[in-house]
Order: C-alpha cells, then structure tokens, then sequence
C-alpha cells in the first residue's frame, strides 16, 4: 500500500511538471518570423511555420490575451496558419 501511495504522488508531481513544462513554452516572441506573413499578406516561410506548429497549444492562451487575440485572429494569421497546416481554434 505504501509503495502505491508513494508511487501516485510521483505520477502527480510528474504532471504537475510537465503542465508547467508546457506553460513556460508559451512565447508569443516565437511566433516572430510570422510577422511579416501575419501584417503584411506575405508567404509564411519555412520557419514561421515551424514556429507555428510548435506555439499551437498555445493558440487559446494566446486568445484569451487582449494584446495579443487581434494577430491572432486576424484574416492574415488564419491565412498564414491554414497555409502552414496549423489550425486556430474558434473557440478556446
């Protein structure tokens, strides 16, 4: 019984780190190389896209957040990310 008590506060401490693991991930400044693509209606490169797959369980974060929801809901970011095979929630 111990060792399955013990065992279960392991797995929570485990996945309490691996959500603040995910959490520290979210940086908008990643999505960087998108600008260009997401202001001004040009191609997304390569690495744009890569940076958006990566940022993507970010997307309803990033919604919630006054400053950052107009870029990323905007026309040219859903242009850009459907290009990119990315998708944008609708609803978070």
């Amino acid at each position: 019984m111990k060792k399955g008590v013990v065992g279960l506060c392991l797995v929570a401490m485990l996945v309490a780190v691996a959500f603040e693991a995910v959490a520290a991930d979210c940086n908008p400044t990643e999505l960087s190389p998108c600008l260009a693509a997401i202001t001004g209606g040009q191609s997304p490169s390569a690495g744009c896209c890569s940076k958006l797959k990566a940022q993507q369980p970010c997307f309803c974060t990033y919604l919630k957040n006054p400053a950052l929801q107009q870029y990323v809901s905007s026309p040219n970011a859903k242009k850009v990310a459907g290009i990119c095979g990315v998708t944008i929630p609708a609803k978070c």
